[in-house]
């Protein structure tokens, strides 16, 4: 007769059978799955990446959660316990490109692989350098100063880069020296900015208005129009543009159930995904999925949502507010204060 279930001895070296998710910035949550993960008796298994102790934050035979530390770097994870060593796993762990910045949603990145970030300031405060430009190799420069809470970045088709102030209402143009001129006026509370395939400028003023620019026909001036209206944002709204022309936008509330909000061309709005805290900058890839900055399932990172709506964590990490991909096949990450950047195997969407 077979014997029982009850019978069958489970290892007692610790064995990791998966990682969730497979990427973190460096202080992200990460979960192992498979066997004898959890406390002998009282003492409980020791994680380590790169030969560094992890902070444990649970530990059941099953499963076992820890934060990465702070100065890992390569990703290979090993749970010992007092039978022995793990087989060793690996975790993709983000690269810090530059620090001391301010960013309060997703930064851009050039046709040359070349990131753009905000040091954005507190509201009304002049900082001295507006925005940033960071090189593949994490060398970062000033690039534009003058503008005041500088707030959503964007690229237009020609690669001119435009930048909003949230405390001015306006809208910079940014030529290739650093010198900014006034691209338009009177967006309200200005924050998230995208344009599209067409040339079209979409600008969000988070007290409940997305704006719609046109490109400057010659002769003609240029016009600017109500595309759609939202609920206003305690923060910002946040916006990236899809291969056929709907806009997706996050307004963060002070909700746990927080949704992702799709504008069609005509500026017709519904709820595209609900179930989000606090989504900030989003971006999509090749294959139409949203990624978002955003806590789901009570776990903060960067969420990745599928046309079918089906989400995911695929990056560990608290305080991240935005995200964009680079021509050079990595993911560029922005939190607070620091830009990161990770190779996540995405292809980002290209408009133009």
């Amino acid at each position: 007769m077979p014997k029982s279930p009850k019978n069958v001895l489970l290892p007692t070296v610790p064995v990791i059978e998966s990682v969730s998710p497979a990427a973190s910035l460096p202080g992200g949550e990460v979960e192992l799955r498979g066997q004898s993960l959890g406390p002998r008796g009282t003492t409980l298994p020791a994680v380590s990446v790169d030969g560094l102790a992890a902070r444990i934050s649970l530990s059941r035979p099953e499963r076992i959660a820890f934060h990465v530390p702070e100065n890992a770097s390569d990703g290979l994870i090993e749970v010992r316990n007092s039978h022995g060593a793990s087989n060793i796993v690996p975790l993709r762990i983000a690269r810090e490109l530059s620090d001391g910045l301010h960013p309060v949603t997703s930064p851009v990145v050039s046709r040359s692989g070349m990131t753009f970030a905000t040091i954005s300031g507190t509201r009304g405060k002049q900082t001295p350098v507006s925005i940033v430009r960071i090189s593949p190799d994490g060398l970062g420069t000033p690039f534009a100063s003058g503008i005041l809470n500088p707030t959503g970045l964007a690229f237009d088709p020609d690669g001119d880069l435009y930048v909003t102030s949230r405390a001015e209402g306006t809208v910079y143009r940014i030529d290739q020296s650093g010198d900014s001129t006034v691209y338009a006026e009177g967006m309200g509370v200005a924050t998230g900015a995208a344009f599209d395939a067409d040339g079209n400028l979409f600008v969000g003023d988070r007290s409940g208005t997305i704006f719609k620019i046109a490109p400057q026909q010659s002769g003609n001036a240029r016009q600017t129009f109500v595309h759609s209206t939202l609920e206003p944002s305690v923060a910002a709204y946040h916006l990236a543009i899809g291969a056929d022309g709907t806009l997706y936008v996050t307004a963060p509330s002070l909700s746990s159930n927080d949704c992702i909000w799709a504008i069609d061309r005509d500026g017709a709005t519904s709820a595209w995904y609900r179930g989000l805290g606090r989504p900030q900058g989003l971006a999509l890839d090749a294959d139409g999925n949203v990624y978002v900055a955003a806590s789901l399932h009570g776990q903060r990172g960067l969420v990745r949502i599928t046309p079918q709506g089906n989400a995911e964590v695929v990056l560990a990490g608290n305080g991240l507010v935005g995200v964009a991909f680079s021509p050079l096949g990595t993911a560029v990450l922005a939190t607070n204060d620091t830009i990161y950047s990770v190779d996540l195997g995405v292809e980002g969407l290209r408009l133009f």
